[in-house]
């Protein structure tokens, strides 16, 4: 028996149920070439500076992030090149004021939404990612009071994932009533979910690379994210949103020709 680490802290809480079933389903997939196994789950929150110390001083044996995350740049680890979650947390979906609905309602002409200022944590990539594409960005604070913030017009809008912004928006934001989930726009960027994996573990990596490939092989990946997600499409209207296209500069070359597809979700 085998007891795996697993660190599944600093996410939405249907991240956190989603990525630990795809982890269970990747262990059940290889118990008869690696073993039984039992999962030891922390869903600490962590600031980025301990987030980037999940392997070196948190000693957790693996997590899932986002495929380049630059907390763990100067960090040794070992990632599985296989999505977890079709790159739906690259569908980004704002939430905003609102008395601004109008304006984001109608907007087709990016130089007028890059006159906003989009609100981001502290540490998060998705700073990176939009400054890369001349977005003005307000990067403070952290996930428990970035709606609070944006009640108080210190910025314009912050974005989620498709796969979590209804849970967030839920959970989180909808306790002030001057928020909403912006109807009629999104952005996309390659921003796919990988498990990173303790580099002192090389026999787990291997092992959750192989489970990853079964489960793709065998269907299992697609049941759960359908069971998920099984009418994410027409339940947000990604297909009828005006989309604004994105260039992720920290994504590894494997994900680098990502594409919006929503056929693929």
């Amino acid at each position: 028996m085998i007891e795996i680490d697993f660190w599944n802290g600093n996410r939405s809480e249907i991240r956190q149920r989603y990525e630990r079933e795809i982890l269970d389903a990747i262990l059940k997939a290889t118990i008869e070439t690696h073993g039984n196994y039992q999962i030891q789950e922390s869903f600490t929150d962590y600031s980025g500076a301990e987030e980037s110390g999940a392997f070196s001083e948190k000693k957790h044996h693996l997590l899932v992030t986002i495929a380049g995350n630059q907390k763990f740049k100067n960090d040794e680890i070992i990632l599985i090149s296989k999505p977890i979650a079709k790159n739906l947390l690259g569908y980004r979906i704002p939430i905003i004021r609102k008395k601004d609905a109008p304006i984001f309602d109608n907007l087709k002409d990016v130089s007028i939404l890059k006159k906003g200022v989009l609100g981001i944590p502290e540490t998060w990539s998705d700073a990176t990612v939009f400054r890369h594409n001349d977005y003005k960005v307000s990067e403070e604070g952290n996930f428990d009071d970035i709606f609070e913030r944006l009640h108080n017009e210190n910025f314009d809008y912050v974005t989620f994932g498709a796969n979590e912004v209804e849970t967030v928006f839920k959970e989180r934001a909808s306790k002030f009533e001057s928020l909403m989930i912006s109807k009629n726009m999104m952005f996309f960027y390659p921003f796919p979910l990988v498990f990173y994996v303790n580099p002192a573990m090389p026999d787990l990596a291997k092992r959750i690379d192989e489970g990853m490939q079964r489960i793709m092989n065998s269907g299992e990946l697609d049941l759960i994210f359908n069971h998920y997600y099984p009418t994410i499409v027409e339940k947000l209207g990604l297909e009828k949103r005006t989309l604004f296209v994105l260039e992720n500069p920290l994504i590894p070359k494997e994900f680098a020709n990502l594409k919006p597809n929503l056929a693929l979700l």
